[in-house]
């Protein structure tokens, strides 16, 4: 596969920003009530200048929808997106697994299993923390449990790595089957939170996910030409110079950590880091420093596309992580195929 030139990986990068921009603006003014894009430019330009006068004339209800249900709403789902994204680009590189992304390794199940753990005993400790540290203990347990049933004589086992995250993932939708068994009158909020939604966003969920992704991006691009020379194999990296293993876990930790506060801030959603880095792959190449950047914006475009689909399209509201579910799926089972005819890893 050749790698984008310079030129025309600024020019991807550049329409995928421009899409994504139109892409939030569409969405926030579709809905059951219809706004315009003056209307939101003018409620935006008077909550950022904090000059009310720019939003006169508009009708008293259209900046609370905007500012208060529909952007919180549209930024989490652009946001996790962008995350899940570049979670699965880190562990496809990482792993050299097409079939790697945090659904299918079970880190979203391990995060799932200890946010519910944090809803269930509505623990609080750590105030609006809680739940996304219980998600994160999760998740990082989870991938120490699949990475150690995966690896064996000292490296890891591209072929049994994806079937280790099905086991742990089943023994763990086991665990919270039983926790939503015991759960009683809790039970309805933790079914909704695993089918993965955004109804509950909120402005904490914006700038929480929003720090997790921007730190999971820097890690990431600071070590994209490590996580280059990786994909060349354990020799060729330790030869040219790279600490492999210092490299791989600083680099799952960061993607289980973005990931756990996805999870933890939304629910369940797979298949975004499945799909996209396949997708961008095809038009940048193998070089991650450029797949990155390109996944975390398309995936944002993927998952807000899905949610307005289902919040503004849908004569009933499908919970997202069913959608992705339900798209990701098919996906899935084409690249399994490919992968079991023998098709090289790009």
């Amino acid at each position: 596969m050749k790698t984008l030139s310079e030129k025309k990986f600024i020019l991807l990068t550049a329409t995928l920003l421009v899409l994504c921009f139109l892409s939030i603006i569409i969405s926030t003014g579709m809905g059951y009530i219809s706004i315009t894009a003056t209307d939101i430019f003018r409620v935006l330009a008077a909550k950022i200048s904090g000059n009310p006068d720019l939003q006169s004339g508009i009708e008293s209800t259209i900046p609370y929808v905007i500012m208060d249900v529909r952007l919180p709403r549209i930024l989490t789902a652009s946001l996790v997106g962008a995350g899940l994204a570049i979670s699965g680009v880190i562990y496809q590189g990482i792993l050299l697994n097409p079939l790697a992304d945090p659904y299918t390794l079970g880190i979203s199940s391990g995060a799932a299993f200890g946010a519910s753990i944090a809803l269930l005993a509505n623990l609080s400790m750590l105030g609006q923390f809680s739940i996304p540290v219980f998600a994160f203990t999760g998740a990082i347990i989870t991938l120490m449990v699949v990475m150690y049933l995966s690896t064996f004589n000292g490296q890891i086992s591209a072929n049994t790595l994806i079937l280790s995250g099905v086991i742990v993932g089943a023994i763990l939708s086991a665990g919270i089957s039983f926790l939503k068994y015991i759960a009683d009158e809790q039970v309805a909020v933790i079914i909704f939170w695993l089918m993965g939604s955004f109804v509950s966003a909120t402005w904490k969920g914006v700038m929480l996910v929003g720090l997790a992704l921007i730190f999971g991006m820097i890690v990431t691009l600071f070590y994209g030409r490590d996580l280059n020379i990786m994909s060349l194999g354990r020799r060729s990296s330790d030869a040219l110079g790279v600490e492999t293993a210092k490299v791989r876990i600083i680099l799952l930790l960061t993607a289980s950590m973005v990931t756990a506060i996805c999870v933890a801030v939304t629910g369940i959603i797979g298949f975004i880091g499945l799909i996209i880095p396949h997708l961008m792959r095809f038009f940048v190449g193998p070089d991650n420093r450029k797949l990155l950047p390109v996944s975390a914006l398309a995936g944002a475009i993927l998952l807000l596309a899905a949610d307005t689909v289902t919040r503004a399209i849908l004569p009933v509201e499908v919970p997202i992580g069913v959608l992705t579910a339900l798209i990701g799926g098919p996906f899935f089972c084409v690249i399994f195929r490919k992968k079991q005819r023998g098709s090289s890893y790009e």
